[in-house]
């Protein structure tokens, strides 16, 4: 997936290409989080802003004869333009994931595009029944090899009460879901403002009820689902979504992750990382447990790491699906190097088995661990032998070919629409080689200015 930029807060133009690991670095207020939310704006509305159109022709079809075929190759010859007015459908909300003024997003631009071999639906198998209440009104389905869609009705066309436009919607979103579905992941994200969504998850809840409680005894019609959608409207998407996730996590603790089933090292491994277990009780009381120890502590008697790594941790355990795109927000934040160290080696077992990664970082510790993982995976015997000293293992090491990493900064790029090329803020891949890992300059530089400082203090040069 590349997806293209253009007046997106700092950034003037930009592209980048997902990875199975994908980072951002840079400085502060460089454009890394508008990229982050922006994303993940689109991953989580693909699904609306698309729209494939479905002829009455089609529906009338169906409502005669009980049963059509649609060969899936006749969708797919607009995917390109259907992109396209999804990514314009999408821009035009920005407003709303970052909860600001649409005066800042007038000019903005967010275009995602797909290799045209990436879009080849042939392989997919899909099977789903649609109705409304309790009643299936109709199947869609499409098997494996096969570019058919086949649509039957499950009742008689007679008791078919719903608008033929939402047999188009429904149609249409079938066969989006055919097209694009495996090529877009679900997003999942830990954004920088999820400490205080856990540490206030308590007065959120309390905050959300009461407004139920005071609906409930008004006597005028209200819409509910507006007042509701009002009660972090002042907030961006990504943080609603932190928000939103502690509030459940007693429900969310009821399942389990396939991770949790095929994959326990992992859990084990985050369980070292932050020294013990999160535990939600049935009156939705959450603590955390610290290994070995019989006390409980709450989430404002825990440490700013345990806090930091919450929602990560309940995602790994009940949530995470293959296939997946989790996305952290500085995933150093507030935790000691060494955890940063096994926080990235963490991310590498989490993309060998399946779950994408996108991260924005400010940590050397975090870019120098995923550097050693790419290293190590090169075909040497005295490789080999420092991997074994060192403990890493097979499932922690990454291919440089799956790893894409960005610095946000100022470049001489030739902007769109312009013949001369000019310095402006964007996002310049980084060289990523499988002997020496990834080069980020502006660590480097400012570690070698540290240094450099530190050697005239005590060395007199």
């Amino acid at each position: 997936m590349k997806i293209a930029i253009k007046n997106l807060g700092p950034i003037k133009q930009a592209e980048l290409t997902l990875g199975d690991l994908t980072i951002i670095c840079g400085k502060n207020n460089t454009g890394k989080t508008y990229v982050t939310y922006a994303l993940f704006g689109f991953l989580s509305f693909w699904r609306e802003a698309f729209a494939i159109n479905i002829t009455d022709k089609i529906v009338d079809n169906l409502l005669q004869d009980g049963t059509i075929e649609l060969n899936i190759e006749d969708f797919t010859k607009d995917a390109t333009g259907t992109l396209e007015r999804g990514s314009k459908a999408f821009t035009e909300q920005l407003r709303h994931v970052f909860a600001s003024s649409e005066k800042h997003f007038a000019e903005c631009r967010f275009l995602v595009t797909l290799a045209p071999n990436d879009i080849d639906p042939t392989p997919i198998n899909f099977e789903r029944n649609m109705g409304a209440t309790k009643t299936q009104l109709f199947s869609i389905s499409k098997k494996s090899g096969s570019n058919l869609v086949s649509i039957s009705l499950l009742v008689e066309k007679e008791n078919v009460r719903i608008p033929n436009a939402i047999i188009r919607r429904i149609i249409g979103d079938a066969l989006k879901e055919i097209i694009f579905g495996h090529l877009f992941p679900q997003p999942f994200i830990a954004s920088a403002e999820r400490t205080g969504a856990a540490i206030f998850r308590k007065e959120l809840n309390f905050s959300r009820n009461r407004l139920l409680e005071e609906m409930s005894s008004m006597e005028k019609d209200i819409n509910p689902f507006e007042l509701l959608s009002k009660v972090y409207a002042d907030y961006a998407l990504p943080v609603k979504s932190n928000v939103d996730f502690t509030r459940q996590l007693e429900d969310i603790a009821k399942k389990d992750s396939f991770i949790a089933k095929s994959h326990p090292e992992i859990l084990r491994e985050f369980t070292d990382i932050i020294g013990g277990v999160y535990h939600v009780t049935k009156n939705d009381e959450l603590y955390y447990v610290p290994k070995g120890m019989r006390i409980k502590l709450t989430m404002a008697e825990s440490s700013s790491a345990v806090r930091s790594l919450l929602d990560i941790g309940f995602y790994l355990r009940h949530v995470a699906a293959p296939g997946d795109l989790l996305m952290v927000d500085e995933p150093e934040l507030n935790l000691h190097p060494e955890n940063q160290r096994r926080v990235a080696r963490l991310f590498s077992r989490l993309i060998n088995i399946g779950i994408k990664v996108f991260l924005t970082t400010h940590s050397d510790y975090l870019i120098k661990e995923i550097n050693t993982l790419i290293m190590l995976r090169q075909d040497d015997d005295r490789l080999r032998q420092i991997a074994k000293r060192e403990g890493y293992q097979n499932d922690e090491l990454l291919s440089s070919d799956n790893v894409h990493v960005y610095i946000a900064k100022e470049d001489m790029i030739k902007v769109e629409g312009g013949q001369r090329r000019t310095k402006c803020q964007t996002l310049v891949p980084a060289i990523i080689d499988p002997k020496m890992g990834v080069e980020v300059s502006s660590f480097d530089e400012t570690i070698e200015k540290m240094n450099s400082i530190q050697e005239e203090i005590v060395f007199g040069v």
